[in-house]
């Protein structure tokens, strides 16, 4: 495949932080012909180029083999309030749907999945969350796509429709100065836009290397600024982390 040829994509996770951000980036790159599955209707941004297709998560993996995607895109994941703080229906989400959709996409012979994970994403964290995370992880490594991209973006950055954790909404208030003290190693916690995630989603889309990559907070922030540069497009100046 090559990098400047169309790529289909198709996006699970659509009504999400980063699903919303990514159909609104999408319109920067031509190349990309998106389409997502929602299980609900939901106002896009505007000048979006897309098609948005209704159907209950039963049926996506089905809607997927279908529509023989290049690229299947997983914005996808619920919170511990959503689930009812049950951890069986978190996995069913976060574990269960993305790897139904996956497998479905991988049998269809699409060729790339990019997934959003979290940083510290462990099968053997202590943290269920984290640990659900790691274990799904693994278990997308391990399908017959010729290349995933897996990001572990730090603490998300952007308007949610609804309401975010006290913790959650101090920490994000509190990032302009966290961000700063955390250095080397521990840089892959600092805060994201999650505008710059959906940007790296795209750029990444369509890469021809193979194989299994994993990416922190800086090499989302690289990610379209190197994809721009392979196609000959001398990017404005950047700020990386801002």
């Amino acid at each position: 495949m090559s990098d400047a040829r169309s790529t289909r994509m198709v996006l699970i996770g659509a009504t999400g932080l980063v699903g919303m951000s990514l159909i609104g980036e999408a319109r920067d790159f031509p190349h990309i012909r998106l389409s997502a599955l929602s299980r609900r209707e939901a106002p896009l941004p505007d000048g979006a180029r897309m098609e948005m297709i209704i159907a209950e998560p039963s049926n996506w993996p089905g809607a997927i083999a279908d529509m023989k995607p290049d690229v299947l895109a997983c914005a996808l994941g619920t919170t511990w309030k959503q689930a009812g703080k049950d951890e069986q229906a978190f996995r069913a989400v976060d574990y269960g749907l993305v790897l139904q959709c996956a497998k479905a996409a991988a049998h269809a012979g699409t060729r790339q999945m990019v997934t959003v994970s979290s940083v510290g994403a462990d099968p053997h964290a202590k943290a269920f969350y984290l640990r659900v995370k790691g274990e799904v992880e693994e278990a997308l490594k391990k399908l017959d796509f010729e290349r995933v991209d897996i990001l572990r973006p730090g603490l998300l950055r952007g308007h949610r429709d609804g309401e975010r954790r006290s913790g959650e909404r101090f920490a994000i208030l509190a990032s302009p100065v966290t961000d700063l003290l955390l250095h080397g190693q521990y840089r892959r916690f600092r805060s994201v836009k999650a505008t710059d995630v959906a940007r790296a989603m795209l750029a990444l889309s369509g890469q021809k290397a193979e194989g299994r990559f994993v990416h922190d907070n800086d090499a989302i922030w690289r990610a379209p600024v190197m994809a721009r540069a392979k196609r000959g497009i001398v990017p404005a100046a950047a700020s990386f982390a801002d």
